[in-house]
């Protein structure tokens, strides 16, 4: 019961932030130059025209009335009709949706295969070469650029070897999976370095503890030790770090999905800042945030489950 109440505080909790991003958003759309009703009908269109498409998308209105317009939308769950591409808001981002939430997860899939044993061997092993190796590879994988090394992973895997598409998404499931391999590899190669290197310092820290110690003493076996004393505290520090590194890679997906010509949402919503159809770049950042909020509410239901200790109040 108490967790139920937990959460129904939160997500109350989201509505005034949802309300001061939508503050944000709509008014920060706006400050860009150039006007929405060119953009639909040309440059070339005549005055008129213009003007009885500004009329038409409610551009002639006082800001505040807009703005009231758009939130009484919002209630309704009317995201509008994007200028340039002439369809429901809400359409588009289901159909991109798919291959944002997609990329997130491969990375993230990536990055705890490929982070967590790195780290754990690197704040473990009693090779001092081989806990060194581990911890440059990863501050050198957390200094890369990621559009350069997606460029560079990119040319060499999809121009030169043809392992992968260079771009797009296909249509069947296999080419779903091989399209989105290597964005995915690239956008966590950041996270796997910043992983691999908190988790080491957290197990070398851990295992120099009196009741890791104490556990040894009574001659409990390393695994035992490893899972219920090492890893299991471990793991509070690493779902947050995930839980943020996840929230960056939502808008990570922006660079990679542009490199690597994802039809995401990411891409879509760069095509609509530079094709000035603030309509659906409005939709787009209010689930960027609401998404974002969401599996910040996941991850702290998640501590209670991984340490007993943490309670929800």
């Amino acid at each position: 019961m108490k967790q139920f109440r937990y959460i129904i505080m939160r997500i109350f909790q989201m509505i005034p932030v949802l309300f001061v991003v939508t503050v944000i958003i709509f008014w920060g759309i706006r400050l860009i130059p150039g006007n929405p009703a060119i953009t639909v009908l040309g440059e070339k269109a005549p005055e008129e025209a213009i003007r009885a498409m500004e009329i038409k998308m409610g551009l002639d209105l006082p800001m505040w009335k807009q703005y009231l317009i758009y939130i009484n939308n919002l209630v309704h769950l009317d995201f509008g009709q994007s200028v340039r591409l002439r369809e429901s808001v809400i359409t588009l981002i289901m159909h991109r949706a798919s291959v944002t939430i997609i990329y997130t997860i491969m990375c993230t899939l990536f990055t705890m295969l490929i982070g967590i044993p790195l780290g754990y061997i690197a704040g473990t092993t009693q090779h001092k070469a081989l806990s060194n190796t581990i911890s440059s590879v990863a501050l050198v994988l957390l200094s890369l650029p990621e559009f350069w090394f997606g460029i560079l992973l990119l040319m060499l895997f999809g121009l030169k070897l043809g392992w992968v598409p260079v771009g797009g998404w296909g249509d069947t499931w296999a080419e779903h999976v091989r399209s989105i391999l290597l964005p995915a590899f690239t956008g966590a190669i950041g996270t796997v370095g910043l992983l691999s290197r908190n988790i080491q310092s957290a197990v070398q820290k851990l295992l120099s503890k009196d009741y890791v110690n104490f556990a040894r003493s009574k001659g409990i076996s390393q695994r035992k030790i490893r899972d219920r004393y090492v890893m299991k505290n471990v793991m509070v520090s690493t779902m947050t770090l995930i839980s943020m590194r996840v929230t960056a890679l939502l808008g990570g997906s922006v660079v990679i999905e542009t490199v690597f010509a994802l039809p995401g949402l990411g891409k879509m919503l760069v095509d609509a800042i530079n094709g000035r159809d603030y309509i659906l770049v409005q939709g787009t950042v209010l689930v960027y945030a609401f998404a974002v909020l969401v599996i910040t509410l996941f991850t702290d239901i998640a501590y209670s489950y991984v340490d007993p200790r943490i309670s929800m109040k």
